[in-house]
């Protein structure tokens, strides 16, 4: 690293301690914690009856938390605090379990997903054709629009890329068509090269007449962007917002981050994948190696259910009613017929864990083989039961992993899944050349999902996601072709690779691994 490039890290960490806030939120945040633990202890010793009473309240949460729906790993992932401080982590329990903000968030996504409804009816046509060519997925469209508001579409057309560099010049291309809107929606937004091509072009269009509307999540209030961003850009004639503002008070609703990506250009194209809007997604900055990420783009009618699932986030912080029908897509007819779409949503409120739902069925229902990318391997119990069972029935699994993590803990973490995979006759590559950011799978030449959706229960369970199935188009040779491509520059792992790893590393990823579901 040279002295410019020193200089520069030193400045944007000077601008993240001022402008990001993140000493002071963190700091209050630790300070609520403390006082929430120094509260237990003086009660603690207050009086005997009045512990014994807390005694009692922690065996009935514990009941409760025993008998309630919901995910197993999450149950016994609190069950560990409840064992060890069992007055504190009781208390801290329902502390988390009765947020209101969480509460009403939830409630506010269910009344806008209701009118929505209305706006992503189920093509009768379509569907039938889809039943006819495959009749479980026939079925598996009605559960799509049943519990995601995602119906099925025809006449559309994808392009995959491979690579955020490839992307780059598409997406710059077609926002400088926009004539009516533009919708984005990030979880990631960092000034550069990137950033700044796309902002000159969102400023032309305000200056247009252009309806701009541009979102990301708060978490880059603490790392990326000042506090005061949005104000600039709505000088600029962009309406811009951030989703869950992070505020110094502890509540859970910092847990469920906005991670969907995604571009809306007049109801006719839309974006989405991995790439976030900062240079090392599209490799004019390296941060772990070479960035390996994919996106997708559409064309035609699938990119009306897109449209709304900003819509859907964007409205959730509104004061106003949206007109949703102005946002229509207008009749793509005219779009040639390339096979099958479901773009769909994720919301960590959604008893159906849709995002996982999309996974498990490719990997129950595949024949030859599911190709997976994913920068992140934290598994539950389900997910690892899906895998391993459908390598053990025959069907190939391979799973290309980064060499190079953005975040080791995570790593450590994912290293502890390795061995009980490769068991079973999953195959786990590592990236060579650096940091695999992909989230794909690609199934048996006939199925493939691009999206935001990692495998971990960041992206399974917490986070606000999206990604598009496509099943008989002509871009998933081109995904798989990618998948062999990159597995060329990957090195396999084995049962003695995780042997010969550091005993400190894996020590971490063991203790990490009792925290997985909160990770």
């Amino acid at each position: 690293m040279n002295t410019k490039e020193v200089k520069e890290k030193g400045i944007k960490g000077i601008k993240t301690v001022i402008y990001g806030r993140t000493l002071f939120v963190v700091a209050a945040f630790l300070i609520q914690f403390v006082l929430l633990f120094i509260a237990f202890i003086r009660l603690r010793e207050y009086s005997f009856i009045i512990y014994g009473f807390f005694i009692l309240l922690s065996v009935i949460v514990v009941l409760r938390l025993f008998n309630r729906e919901g995910t197993p790993d999450f149950k016994l992932v609190w069950m560990l605090p409840m064992v060890m401080f069992p007055v504190f982590g009781a208390l801290f329990y329902l502390y988390i379990d009765t947020q209101p903000g969480t509460r009403i968030l939830k409630k506010r996504l269910h009344d806008i997903d209701q009118k929505l409804a209305e706006f992503t009816p189920q093509n009768v046509e379509i569907r039938k054709s889809l039943e006819k060519e495959n009749v479980q997925l026939g079925r598996f469209a009605d559960y799509m629009q049943s519990c995601d508001n995602s119906p099925v579409y025809g006449n559309t057309q994808a392009v995959y890329y491979p690579l955020g560099d490839d992307q780059f010049p598409d997406m710059i291309a077609e926002l400088k068509k926009a004539e009516k809107f533009i919708f984005m929606e990030y979880f990631i937004v960092e000034e550069g090269y990137l950033w700044e091509s796309v902002l000159t072009i969102l400023k032309e269009k305000a200056r247009q007449g252009v309806e701009i509307r541009f979102m990301y999540d708060d978490t880059c209030s603490l790392w990326y962007l000042p506090n005061f961003y949005p104000r600039l850009l709505e000088k600029e004639g962009i309406r811009c917002k951030t989703f869950c503002p992070i505020k110094p008070i502890f509540s859970s609703i910092y847990n469920n981050r906005d991670h969907r990506k995604i571009i809306v250009i007049d109801g006719k194209v839309a974006f989405t994948g991995g790439t976030n809007l900062a240079d090392e997604y599209i490799n004019k900055k390296m941060r772990f190696g070479h960035w390996k990420d994919t996106a997708i783009m559409l064309k035609g009618a699938a990119v009306e259910r897109l449209t709304y699932l900003f819509l859907e986030m964007w409205s959730v912080s509104e004061h106003t009613e949206e007109d949703y029908g102005k946002y229509k897509s207008p009749s793509q007819a005219d779009v040639p017929w390339d096979g099958y779409f479901i773009p769909y949503g994720a919301s960590p409120f959604s008893r159906e864990r849709v995002g996982k739902r999309v996974y498990l069925d490719i990997l129950n229902t595949a024949c030859h083989y599911v190709h997976i990318m994913t920068p992140y391997l934290i598994l539950d119990n389900e997910m690892m039961m899906a895998l391993t069972y459908a390598a053990r029935r025959g069907v190939e699994v391979v799973i290309i992993m980064p060499h190079i993590p953005d975040k080791q803990y995570a790593f450590a973490v994912a290293k502890t899944y390795y061995n009980e995979l490769l068991e079973a006759g999953v195959r786990i590559c590592e990236y060579l050349p650096g940091f695999v950011h992909a989230k794909i799978f690609v199934s048996d030449d006939e199925r493939a999902v691009v999206g935001t959706i990692n495998l971990d229960y960041r992206g399974l369970y917490h986070h606000f996601e999206c990604g598009v199935l496509l099943y008989r188009n002509s871009q998933i040779g081109a995904v798989e072709r990618d998948f062999q491509e990159t597995l060329e520059k990957c090195v396999e792992m084995g049962p003695e690779d995780y042997r010969k790893q550091n005993l400190f590393v894996r020590l971490e990823g063991r203790l990490l691994k009792m925290l997985a579901p909160l990770m």
